[in-house]
């Protein structure tokens, strides 16, 4: 096992506030320089810049109530598709109430089936063939089939 202890790492030394504050102070001419150039490099592109700027703001609103319209009209929940649902919805609606008018119309049959003496006899005759005493049943028969058309082969 190797104990050695390597080098020392420098240790830094940082500077009083008053050392910082005149390092400051000595190097303020040169970034107040730099700030000057910079800005003297910077000017045209700035100035093109702040004058299309409007420019820029209208179009990028534009864009955006294009981009917006497009999104509203034809999107995923768009304007298209909710009136597809709509006349679907009133489509089921219209369905459902006929059902119901029809499931109404059957119970009330079933109940007249289960009570009315006189709807029994009815269906008794109709479906059934069911006569009282003394009556005659005239039944007609099946009216006849038409006839078939014959294959007409070609001659030559």
């Amino acid at each position: 096992m190797d104990l050695r202890v390597g080098p020392l790492s420098r240790v830094r030394i940082i500077p009083s506030p008053e050392e910082r504050l005149r390092t400051l102070v000595e190097r303020a001419p040169e970034a107040e320089a730099w700030a000057d150039r910079m800005t003297a490099k910077l000017r045209p592109t700035l100035t093109m810049l702040h004058g299309i700027r409007r420019r820029v703001a209208t179009a990028a609103v534009a864009g955006f109530s294009i981009w917006l319209f497009v999104h509203v009209m034809f999107g995923a929940n768009g304007m298209v598709v909710y009136r597809q649902k709509k006349a679907e919805y009133v489509g089921l609606q219209t369905e459902i109430h006929s059902l119901q008018q029809e499931n109404d119309r059957y119970t009330g049959q079933i109940k007249s089936l289960q009570t009315d003496p006189k709807t029994i006899e009815k269906e008794a005759r109709e479906q059934l063939h069911y006569a009282r005493p003394g009556e005659v049943i005239y039944v007609a028969p099946p009216p006849p089939a038409p006839p078939k058309p014959q294959a007409n082969s070609a001659q030559k």
